[in-house]
């Protein structure tokens, strides 16, 4: 079966362990930077109290538009990235201009690579 691949500029990002009000802060720092399917209007929501909410993002990384500045976030977020070697590691340079960056884990595949961080106010 043929899976259909992202392409090769574009960051998924998944944003878990933390408040709806972090969420926002990370998204909207990244949506300083990078064209994304995420709107102004787009605000984080937790769906459910007592059950974890993850938060997902495509970020287009081939051009930056913005100028990345530290933010403050309240507490550590963990974020999944996902796309092509060059945009992740062009994404990830942007992360460390933004936040405190601790990788937890790497999984690279043929075209692909993930990235598991921890993100904490610089």
């Amino acid at each position: 079966m043929d899976q259909e691949r992202p392409h090769p500029h574009s960051v998924s990002v998944e944003i878990s362990g933390c408040s709806k009000h972090d969420a926002r802060i990370v998204f909207d720092a990244l949506c300083s930077c990078f064209e994304s399917d995420r709107c102004a209007d787009d605000v984080p929501e937790e769906q459910h109290e007592t059950r974890p909410t993850v938060w997902l993002g495509t970020f287009d990384v081939a051009d930056e538009h913005g100028r990345a500045r530290p933010v403050h976030l309240s507490s550590s977020v963990e974020a999944d990235l996902h796309g092509g070697y060059w945009a992740i590691d062009r994404f990830r340079t942007t992360l460390d201009s933004l936040f405190d960056v601790h990788d937890l884990s790497t999984v690279s595949g043929d075209q692909e690579k993930e990235l598991h961080v921890r993100l904490r106010s610089r």
